[in-house]
C-alpha cells in the first residue's frame, strides 16, 4: 500500500481537503470549497483531484460533521448523504476512514503548536488528565481525549465520539429562562446547538427581538451581520453575542466538569476565533467557573481558543489513517 492519502475535514459550510504523502508528513495542495457547490461528497472529491492534477491515492481519511453509526452518512446540517462502502468502491480506495469531524479536532490537539491557541483564563494544563473540546460553527461540535496509559509507561490517547452539541441547553438566569421560553416554541427541544452556532447566534436575536418588541424581527440576521451590528453598537446584537457568549461558557464549563478536563479545555470552530476581543470581555470565564461548589475546580481549568489557518481537522483525519 502507498503512503499518499487524500485527507477531507467536510462541514456544513466549507468542505477542505489536503494531501499527505505520509503519516504526519505536512500537508500540500491544501483547499476549501464551499460546501453548497456540490451535489454530493463524490463531486467535491473529483473536483479535488481534477484541480491538483492527482491521481486517486490508496488512503482517505474524511473528517465530517455528523454522527458516524454505520455505513450510510447522512450530515446534521447540509443534505449531503452517502454510502461509505459505496464511496470507496467508486474511487477505489484501499483504506477509507470515515471519523467525527471533531473527534478529528480531538486527535489533532497534541500537534498544535502554542501561536495557534489563545488562552482565555485558568491555570497550566494537568499533564496526563483529560483533555475537553467544543467548538461552534455551523452546528456545534464536541469531543475529547482521554489519555491510555500503555503496557511500556507511555501516555497514548482516545478520541471520544459522542454528540454533545444536542445535549438540552439550560437557563442561568430569568433573562435566559425566558430566551429559551421562545426558542422551544419554535423548536419543541431546544438543544445547545440551537444557540451556540451560525444559525444559533441567529436564533438568539430573533429571540431577543421577539422579548424586547413582542414580534420577531421582520428579516433573520446572519451570524456576521450580529457580530457587526453588536460592534456598532445595536443593542438587539450586542445582547444576542452576548447570550451568545455566557451560554457557552455554561455549556462549557459543564462538559469540563462531565470529562474532569485538568488537561484543559480547546475551542475550535469557525466562529469564536472571530469574535476576538468581544470573546475575551465577555461573561464566557464568568460563566465558565459559575458551578457553586466546583467554582474554584473550574479555576484552575485553562481554556484555549484554537486560531489556526490551516484546519488542525485534517491533520486529525490524517492521524486517523496511521498504525
Amino acid at each position: 500500500m502507498t503512503t499518499d492519502r487524500l485527507l477531507a475535514d467536510i462541514g456544513g459550510t466549507h468542505a477542505r481537503f489536503a494531501w499527505q504523502a505520509g503519516p504526519q508528513t505536512p500537508l500540500q495542495d491544501v483547499q476549501v470549497q464551499p460546501t453548497a457547490a456540490h451535489d454530493g461528497i463524490e463531486a467535491a472529491i473529483d473536483s479535488y483531484l481534477r484541480s491538483t492534477d492527482r491521481q486517486t491515492p490508496a488512503q482517505c481519511a474524511i473528517a465530517i460533521a455528523t454522527a458516524i453509526t454505520g455505513d450510510e452518512v447522512s450530515m446534521t446540517n447540509h443534505p449531503w448523504r452517502f454510502s461509505i462502502r459505496a464511496l470507496q468502491q467508486r474511487f477505489g480506495f484501499e483504506h477509507l476512514r470515515v471519523i467525527n469531524d471533531f473527534t478529528a479536532l480531538a486527535l489533532a490537539l497534541p500537534l498544535l503548536r502554542p501561536d495557534m491557541l489563545v488562552p482565555v483564563g485558568g491555570g497550566a494544563p494537568r499533564p496526563g488528565c483529560t483533555i475537553a473540546l467544543i467548538g461552534p460553527g455551523t452546528g456545534l461540535g464536541v469531543s475529547g481525549l482521554v489519555p491510555v496509559s500503555s503496557t511500556d509507561g507511555r501516555t497514548t490517547w482516545a478520541p471520544l465520539q459522542g454528540e454533545g452539541g444536542h445535549v438540552t441547553l439550560a437557563a442561568h438566569d430569568e433573562r435566559e429562562d425566558a430566551l429559551l421560553a421562545v426558542l422551544r416554541r419554535r423548536y419543541g427541544h431546544v438543544s445547545a446547538e440551537r444557540a451556540l452556532s451560525g444559525p444559533g447566534l441567529t436564533n438568539l436575536h430573533s429571540a431577543v427581538v421577539t422579548l424586547d418588541q413582542g414580534r420577531p424581527p421582520d428579516v433573520e440576521w446572519s451570524a456576521p451581520q450580529i457580530t457587526q451590528g453588536a460592534r456598532s453598537g445595536d443593542a438587539a446584537c450586542r445582547a444576542a453575542l452576548d447570550h451568545f457568549c455566557a451560554f457557552l461558557g455554561s455549556v462549557t464549563g459543564d462538559l469540563a466538569l462531565t470529562l474532569g478536563a485538568l488537561g484543559g479545555v480547546y475551542i475550535g470552530g469557525g466562529i469564536v476565533p472571530r469574535l476576538g476581543e468581544d470573546f475575551r470581555r465577555s461573561a464566557f470565564r464568568q460563566r465558565f467557573e459559575a458551578k457553586g461548589r466546583f467554582a474554584s475546580y473550574l479555576a484552575a481549568i485553562p481554556v484555549l481558543v484554537i486560531d489556526a489557518n490551516a484546519s488542525p481537522a485534517l491533520l486529525g483525519a490524517g492521524r486517523a489513517l496511521d498504525p
